[in-house]
């Protein structure tokens, strides 16, 4: 198995990410390659805590400008994962 720092690339911070964490909902970045139970397995390894459901989705990269260069953002996987109630993530 990878190391879980191989796995979690960063925590995604957004406003409607912030929110979902009272509902012990936390949401990261991850490798493209990553599957849900090596992000499962990397999430309890890293943070300690009782993982209950890991949904993922590929992000699409958006085009952007910069005067008159254009070009795309980068695409990422994103996972969405629920914890234990009475389990919380300090990020």
């Amino acid at each position: 198995m990878k190391h879980y720092a191989d796995i979690i690339i960063a925590p995604v911070v957004t406003e409607k990410s912030m929110a979902a964490r009272s509902a012990g909902i936390y949401t990261f970045k991850v490798q493209k390659t990553a599957t849900k139970t090596e992000i499962k397995k990397a999430i309890e390894e890293a943070f300690k805590v009782n993982v209950v459901s890991v949904n993922t989705l590929n992000t699409k990269s958006k085009r952007r400008r910069v005067g008159r260069y254009a070009g795309r953002t980068k695409t990422y996987k994103k996972a969405i994962v629920t914890v234990a109630p009475g389990s919380s993530i300090e990020i």
